[in-house]
């Protein structure tokens, strides 16, 4: 218990660091940050307006009372309101944010259900035939960029067989299979180079962990090899597949805007894209502290996962 009370404490301190970087880095900034909101192809904008704008963001108080009162908001998940229709960031926040978590979780699943099993079997028969199409095809999927394999998935799947839609969204609730049929090729778009990654990383652990002595020594025992392999290979292979696995999927929640904007799928990238073009500064904050602290948690996760893998970390 000691052991998880003090990274859930850790967690909770990296998420006040950033929350505090955040607003150091809006303040930083040179020039009125007012003014760069307001200003559009150059044009200076009125200083009544600039005036406004700043009580409104509540610019013009001393800079420990904005900062307390932004940590104070972010305690009480008030994101504040868009600039552009005053509406409260949070609530557009998540109604957005379960649709890329959702394509960011399809893309892993494929991911881990067709990465691990192949990098097990490709470590097991080192130098085969299915180890060398499975590596060639692996350094394939990492080469060719997440867009040219969306634009490709579409022109063939969506144009040329007229199997699957071109893009767009349908809520679940709405119409299930569409969902997911919808859902399927941007899935399959972010889950190629994930699951190249899990092949890669699945190998590499395996091989290392079958040289182990305690493997020799399970097999000159007579252990059944299918045994050795899933109870002392395997599982102490995935600890690191597992730290790779959460952190490409950190990664991911800020880096799925093409694979949206390819397919039309709207979720939270999209709104960051918007909110930047628009200079909505409560938004652009509200979205990047969200994949901020999805991203500590994505790593407290891991930690939790190691503990449960391998019980020595718990007594480190």
């Amino acid at each position: 218990m000691a052991w998880l009370l003090r990274r859930v404490g850790i967690s909770l301190a990296l998420i006040w660091v950033v929350a505090s970087i955040v607003f150091l880095a809006i303040h930083l900034v040179p020039g009125d940050p007012a003014e760069l909101l307001l200003s559009q192809g150059g044009a200076s904008p009125d200083p009544a307006i600039v005036a406004d704008l700043r009580d409104q963001l509540g610019l013009n108080r001393p800079i420990l009372v904005q900062y307390a009162d932004s940590l104070w908001r972010l305690l009480h998940f008030d994101l504040g309101h868009s600039m552009q229709d005053d509406s409260p960031v949070g609530d557009e926040i998540a109604r957005r944010l379960p649709r890329t978590l959702e394509l960011i979780v399809a893309a892993a699943i494929l991911a881990v259900v067709v990465g691990i099993p192949a990098g097990t079997v490709a470590a097991t028969r080192r130098g085969s035939v299915f180890d060398r199409i499975a590596g060639w095809l692996a350094g394939l999927s990492l080469a060719v960029p997440v867009f040219v394999v969306g634009t490709l998935l579409v022109m063939v799947f969506a144009q040329w067989l007229r199997w699957v839609p071109a893009g767009g969204y349908v809520a679940f609730a709405t119409d299930p299979a569409r969902h997911l049929l919808l859902l399927s090729m941007p899935a399959i778009t972010i889950g190629l180079g994930l699951a190249a990654v899990m092949f890669r990383m699945t190998r590499a652990a395996v091989l290392d962990v079958m040289l182990k002595d305690y493997v020799r020594t399970a097999r000159a025992k007579g252990v059944a090899p299918r045994r050795v392999l899933v109870r002392h290979v395997v599982r102490t292979a995935l600890m690191p597949v597992v730290t790779v696995l959460a952190l490409h999927m950190g990664t991911l929640l800020g880096g799925t805007v093409l694979v949206e904007y390819v397919f039309n799928w709207p979720g939270l990238s999209g709104l960051l894209v918007s909110a930047v073009n628009g200079r909505d500064y409560p938004e652009v904050v509200g979205i990047v502290l969200v994949i901020s602290i999805l991203f500590v948690a994505l790593n407290l996760a891991v930690d939790i996962l190691y503990g449960l893998l391998d019980p020595r970390v718990r007594r480190g």
